[in-house]
């Protein structure tokens, strides 16, 4: 997924001017390049506020993210990779496939099914030819 029109299904996407960047420096491999750097990518978007999801998948999102979200913010950290970069990439990544999942419709209902009696009876009779077999073979006296 590389560019700005982050799209999380259908034709929703995430608007660019929603997203808030912020960088900072990174631990891990790198060297002395490390302390020079700001890799850490932090990706905030403000989920409460945002006009770009529909009412009903906003709506499921603040109630599915309920314990991630901070004042209506969701946050987003990629700190993985050396480059700022591939962090944005995999933080933007992670921020659509967050948003996909938390606003995706509930499963269908399972509905019960009703096993045929035939099936059951037929069932039932071969438990009990089976238990038949298995008690005819205890309390004999072979020698």
């Amino acid at each position: 997924m590389s560019g700005p029109p982050y799209v999380i299904r259908g034709s929703v996407s995430l608007p660019e001017a929603e997203l808030m960047w912020r960088f900072s420096r990174s631990s891990g491999p790198g060297g002395q390049h490390v302390n020079t750097s700001d890799s850490q990518v932090e990706l905030r978007f403000d989920l409460a506020a945002t006009a770009a999801l529909p009412p009903v998948w906003k709506e499921r999102a603040l109630e599915r993210l309920a314990n991630r979200l901070v004042g209506g913010v969701i946050t987003v950290r990629a700190s993985e990779h050396r480059s700022q970069w591939r962090n944005r990439e995999t933080a933007a990544v992670r921020l659509v496939s967050l948003l996909a999942e938390a606003t995706a419709p509930p499963p269908r209902a399972r509905r019960k099914t009703k096993i045929p009696r035939g099936i059951n009876e037929r069932r039932l009779r071969e438990k009990k030819q089976r238990a038949q077999t298995k008690r005819g073979r205890t309390g004999r006296d072979w020698s």
